[in-house]
């Protein structure tokens, strides 16, 4: 027996129906309304492709130039930029100056007072007036200052010296 099957084989395939004139016309005028309806559209170089054109400005320029990061031009809450703050917050003062300063401090002279009087101070007290005759010494001996009570020990020790030069005891 044999099968039927769904397609023939061995013949060539069905050959193409011929178009009528009328179908014929019909594909001709679809053909040239597409051709008609290629290019731009009238006007187009006045309004519609703005976004065209500005982007070819846009490529002309140099990208080299300018930076891309946004620059705010009104008053903004923008962080402040932190500026470096000395170390101490009292302002560098020259040798000469911090040195008269201290020579006029009231309270310096009013617990050295108190000290020659016969009285007592704190131990607040006391470190703060030791720290401020360090530095009064610190201070001079930058200066190439001296105490007057050092003038009198040299002439002192010249004398000596003197005596033992003589040959006395």
């Amino acid at each position: 027996m044999k099968k039927p099957t769904a397609a023939p084989r061995g013949k060539s395939p069905a050959k193409a129906r011929r178009k009528s004139r009328e179908e014929l016309n019909q594909e001709a005028r679809d053909r040239k309304r597409q051709k008609k309806h290629r290019g731009h559209v009238a006007g187009s170089r006045a309004s519609g492709s703005a976004e065209a054109g500005g982007q070819g400005k846009q490529q002309q320029k140099d990208p080299r130039i300018g930076s891309k990061k946004p620059i705010a031009l009104g008053v903004t809450d923008a962080p402040v930029i932190k500026q470096h703050k000395p170390k101490s917050e009292k302002p560098m003062l020259s040798p000469q100056a911090e040195l008269e300063m201290l020579e006029t401090d009231e309270r310096l002279d009013a617990l050295l007072e108190r000290l020659e009087e016969g009285g007592t101070l704190n131990a607040e007290e006391q470190s703060w007036v030791d720290a401020k005759l360090d530095r009064i010494d610190e201070l001079m001996q930058q200066l190439g200052l001296s105490y007057d009570d050092d003038e009198e020990e040299e002439e002192e020790g010249k004398e000596d010296m003197m005596r033992l030069l003589k040959g006395g005891n």
